[in-house]
């Protein structure tokens, strides 16, 4: 103050050369902070303290003299920068917003362990068993613990079924617990098909079939005397054919058109409302396999207008165990039971007379005979809690973007070969977030062996699905899939160690640029029992040419 009055001389107005002089620090400051928190990608912290200092170098705090000299700050002032309203709009600067991935990952502790050493696990296999959070494993711990002598079990397991049904957009009257999606199918093929299909009856299904969407209707087929007729691939991008279906419905025999939501290996969301209102036109039903797109976008069952649902509560965060069948009530109310004892029944008696008969319980329960699996439903509820609580368009949008990412990453690495539409198709534009891929002369088996000793954990054989496989030509592919807690640096790092697997094949003399010889491996035969077991073929691993060699070296 002395030094300043000095400079001003006598009469000068010190408090405002004050001002003045802080102005041009505070100018200087600011930028200092602000280069500092860009650097540092700290956000912003919201205390008052901060925010009072902020707002002093900033230049928006007005300090007040009094009739003594003295600089004070009010108590309003203070009130204020506490709301944050001093804080001018171009100082705030906040980090980068986290994706979704790093913003869940925390509540997969599995995620943050180490494999074979000290190799972090790189989990890319969630299409076959997605992992499970803190949440859901302390509900399902402490439904164990509390079982049936817990007062609000019950009620938490029906908590569970409103849970399902509001993920859905279903009423819980209309969700069955099971075991998982291959028993509600088999419920469906039972309780419903057994009275409604007959001989010459025909059912539609698709090539890319999960077994337990096929093999059930297959059984039907052999009982009933009905006919299977299939959905082939489109040609040009190995997509649901809609023309072939508008070819093979037939009006007053098609009985039950099923098929899946979203193919496990070649990624595309199938066009479920136009397969809905041709089957619908010809009086047939649809049973929908949601396995795989439940836990990852919007499925809302009304809009849908398929009559069964099917899917799996441990491809969604859920514990394994159980699933669920979703299915309009009408249909509900004449189906039988797949299994009889207790909880199917309201009224039992030993009497041989007909109107003594045991009546059955009210829908849903009649199909969950038994004790029911407590802890499992209501784990299953608190998942569906959990990502109705992260939003579906969110978890779907973030995931299209993983997936563009991963088919990209896949498509350039030289030689791969990658299955199902492309991202950028419209029939591709909805896939998953999954990618199947082989690469000539190394068998998928073998990749995924490699890579789970680099800690990278991926799904391979033919997933289930044979007959896709032998329609695709090959005994059976390789897979990645991914859900909401992976990232981006996950597939960077899974090609990283794929290009290193690739090159270790190449340095011993396996993979080929050229088609292999073996008939099995290079033309579709759907007479074929198992390719994967049956191979007649012996030179299948043939050298790789020096220029082929040089090139995936060049590239890892």
């Amino acid at each position: 103050r002395e030094d300043i009055q000095s400079d001003l001389g006598v009469g000068a107005s010190f408090e405002r050369e004050m001002m003045k002089r802080q102005r041009r620090f505070a100018a200087c400051v600011t930028a200092c902070i602000a280069i500092m928190v860009v650097l540092s990608g700290v956000r912003r912290d919201t205390s008052w303290q901060t925010q009072l200092a902020a707002a002093k170098v900033t230049g928006s705090f007005r300090p007040l003299a009094s009739r003594r000299g003295r600089i004070m700050e009010t108590r309003s002032r203070q009130t204020r920068m506490l709301r944050g309203s001093l804080i001018p709009e171009a100082a705030t600067i906040s980090a980068p917003q986290k994706s979704l991935g790093d913003a869940v990952r925390a509540d997969f502790p599995i995620l943050s362990q180490t494999v074979h050493g000290s190799r972090p696990l790189l989990y890319l296999d969630s299409a076959a068993t997605s992992q499970k959070p803190k949440p859901v494993l302390e509900k399902f711990f402490g439904a164990v613990q509390g079982g049936m002598r817990a007062g609000n079990v019950k009620e938490q397991y029906e908590d569970a079924r409103r849970e399902v049904a509001a993920l859905l957009n279903s009423v819980p009257e209309e969700v069955v617990f099971t075991r998982g999606a291959t028993e509600a199918i088999n419920l469906v093929a039972r309780g419903w098909g057994d009275s409604h299909v007959s001989e010459g009856d025909e059912i539609i299904l698709s090539v890319m079939e999960h077994h337990s969407n096929l093999v059930p209707w297959q059984a039907l087929a052999e009982r009933t005397g009905a006919k299977l007729r299939f959905v082939p691939l489109t040609t040009d991008d190995q997509a649901y054919d809609l023309d072939a279906l508008k070819r093979l419905i037939n009006p007053g025999k098609t009985k039950i058109v099923a098929m899946n939501h979203v193919s496990n290996v070649l990624g595309c969301a199938n066009p479920v409302k136009e397969v809905v209102e041709l089957a619908h036109a010809a009086n047939a039903v649809v049973m929908l396999d949601a396995c795989q797109s439940v836990p990852h976008m919007p499925v809302d069952f009304k809009e849908l207008g398929v009559d069964f649902l099917a899917a799996s509560g441990h491809k969604m965060l859920g514990p394994t165990g159980i699933g669920f069948l979703c299915a309009r009530r009408q249909h509900l109310e004449e189906m039988e039971p797949l299994f009889v004892g207790d909880g199917v029944t309201e009224t039992v008696s030993v009497s041989l007379d007909p109107a003594e008969a045991p009546s059955l319980s009210p829908i849903p329960w009649r199909f969950e005979a038994g004790t029911p699996p407590l802890a499992e439903a209501i784990a299953l509820g608190e998942a569906c809690r959990y990502i109705r609580d992260l939003g579906m368009d969110r978890i779907h949008k973030y995931e299209g973007e993983l997936g563009r990412y991963l088919w990209d990453s896949l498509g350039a690495i030289p030689g791969v070969v990658m299955y199902g539409p492309s991202p950028y198709s419209e029939a591709g534009k909805d896939r998953g977030a999954l990618v199947a891929f082989n690469y000539p002369g190394v068998h998928a088996n073998d990749l995924a062996f490699f890579l789970d000793q680099e800690g990278v954990a991926i799904r391979s054989g033919h997933h289930c699905t044979q007959p896709l496989h032998r329609t695709l030509g090959v005994p059976g592919s390789a897979r990645a899939s991914m859900y909401i807690y992976n990232t981006k640096a996950d597939v960077d790092a899974f090609c990283k160690k794929l290009k290193k697997t690739l090159k270790m094949f190449s340095d011993m003399g396996f993979g080929v640029e050229e088609p292999s010889p073996c008939p099995l491996v290079s033309t579709p035969d759907p007479t074929l029992k198992d390719p994967g077991i049956d191979r007649p073929c012996t030179n299948l691993w043939p050298h790789l040419e020096e220029d082929s060699e040089s090139e995936v070296s060049s590239e890892s």
